[in-house]
């Protein structure tokens, strides 16, 4: 894909205000670890996780993602009764029906002739979102849009710190539930327009996606009960299967975008943890110290992560005016999409 009159005109986030350390869901599972004879310490360990952030209990999708769109809304020069299209791209959503857009629209207060819709694809929905947002922008059936998502990982740690206490389960039994004490919260949300809209930005040059859907198995989540949550992952196939779909996606990206490994000046991944962080740059043959990271502080945010890392990185300066930078992002289904910005 590529694209030509595309500005990712502004982006900002909004910071859940919970602090949770990894030594503090350690002290939760206290009976477990003591009963396994498990190292205290081995959450960070093996992921570089120090801590994550919660939304207080009882936050919306909607509430958390209305909130990166007003932080967004400020920033930008685009009036809000300009947005044609918004997109709410998070995994987690108020409920089945309506769209979680419709209250975020609500929220935020845009005009009645903004459409508005979810669009959900795993960790990769915010990406899948400004793919759909640009391709109405190039074909000229819009000329701007505001894509939101806010991920609240809350009741999925709490509800896996209840699962593992439940009964006496093995060394092996618990290492599908080992994922879901890496996933924090937080919200992000970005404006893309024409050109003709734009006073500044960054260009989306275009990108490339592949699918490697017979691993649709190795990470599953649904919901249990009211607010609770529930996933299983298997971490370690995962991560091969993972990391093997990326080197394809980003061949098919450098053919797109006519890049080599040397292109890019930032490189902004999906944020999953330390092993996940260097077995991608190594399979790839990228320089790590072109990378960014946020997982250290903020864990996996979900579809937030990655648009919620660039945003950082823009705000501490890591990126300057010029700046080619590669977007790559991975979502469980296997899906991968990988985009090219210029700043």
């Amino acid at each position: 894909m590529r694209f030509e009159n595309v500005v990712l005109e502004s982006i900002d986030y909004a910071l859940a205000p919970i602090r949770c350390s990894s030594d503090e869901i350690e002290e939760r599972l206290e009976p477990l670890y003591t009963r396994l004879r498990l190292p205290t310490g081995r959450l960070e360990l093996m992921t570089g996780i120090r801590e994550r952030r919660f939304w207080p209990p009882g936050t919306l999708a909607s509430t958390a993602s209305a909130e990166a769109g007003k932080a967004v809304l400020k920033k930008t020069s685009i009036d809000r009764g300009q947005i044609d299209l918004l997109i709410h791209s998070a995994v987690c959503r108020d409920r089945l029906e309506p769209a979680t857009a419709a209250y975020v629209h609500q929220q935020l207060e845009l005009g009645s002739h903004t459409q508005f819709l979810d669009v959900s694809n795993a960790c990769l929905g915010f990406l899948n979102a400004m793919v759909l947002a640009a391709g109405l922008i190039e074909s000229g059936q819009i000329r701007s849009a505001l894509i939101v998502a806010g991920e609240n990982g809350g009741p999925l740690v709490d509800r896996t710190i209840e699962r593992l206490l439940e009964k006496e389960w093995t060394r092996n039994e618990i290492k599908p539930f080992f994922a879901n004490l890496t996933i924090g919260s937080g919200a992000v949300a970005a404006i893309l327009t024409d050109r003709s809209l734009a006073k500044d930005g960054a260009a989306l040059l275009g990108g490339a996606a592949e699918a490697a859907t017979q691993h649709n198995r190795l990470c599953e989540g649904d919901t249990s009960g009211a607010d609770a949550l529930e996933m299983l992952t298997d971490s370690e196939e995962l991560l091969l299967a993972g990391v093997a779909l990326a080197k394809r996606t980003w061949n098919g990206f450098k053919e797109k975008l006519g890049w080599s490994e040397q292109t890019a000046d930032r490189i902004i991944c999906h944020q999953v943890g330390s092993i996940h962080r260097l077995k991608l740059f190594e399979t790839l043959g990228l320089d790590l110290e072109k990378d960014f990271s946020t997982f250290p502080l903020f864990g996996n945010i979900g579809s937030v992560s990655l648009p919620f890392t660039l945003a950082r990185a823009a705000e501490e300066n890591l990126i300057q005016k010029g700046d080619k930078i590669a977007l790559l992002g991975i979502g469980s289904g296997l899906s991968s999409m990988m985009l090219a910005v210029e700043w």
